[in-house]
């Protein structure tokens, strides 16, 4: 069973979560590198969801104990770039950010860019995208408005 994205800590694939570098390979490497992961991903569905119906549309237990690669993986894979960081942690590029929410199992993901890059007046469309990204994966996405009338989504796996 392939499971490239399971070799994050030997070096290999790192899902983009937005709070990391650039990723230093080219965007068609990077590319390849997201297919060859979220095809993985497919894979793991297809070989441990066996009683659903389309198994590939339900997000298999290996994503609901890793919640935020698997989030991180699908918005990549659905062509949505992530945001990123340089050394310092200032925003460097605007996209997406997953990181854990508040309850159990449950992701938070937010549209961020570098100051004036105007992330904030985009990121109602932005984040309507990635909703409707992830609900095609079985992932259930609210909109939500948080502190600073900033909008973000949290992201839990629909029930099996």
């Amino acid at each position: 069973m392939p499971v490239e994205v399971e070799t994050e800590r030997n070096g290999g694939f790192r899902a983009a979560t937005g709070d990391g570098p650039v990723s230093g390979v080219t965007a068609r490497a990077r590319a390849a590198e997201v297919r060859v992961a979220f095809e993985g991903l497919l894979q793991i569905r297809r070989l441990t969801n066996t009683g659903a119906g389309d198994p590939a549309a339900v997000p298999a237990q290996w994503e609901r104990q890793r919640p935020v690669r698997a989030v991180a993986l699908a918005l990549e894979a659905s062509g949505l770039a992530p945001s990123a960081t340089d050394d310092a942690g200032q925003r460097m590029a605007t996209g997406f950010r997953v990181r854990p929410g508040e309850r159990a199992g449950a992701v938070h993901v937010e549209w961020l860019g570098p100051h004036g890059s105007g992330a904030a007046q985009d990121e109602e469309r932005a984040l309507t995208g990635c909703a409707a990204a992830l609900e095609r994966l079985g992932w259930e996405a609210l909109l939500y408005r948080g502190p600073r009338r900033r909008r973000f989504l949290e992201v839990e796996p629909a029930p099996e």
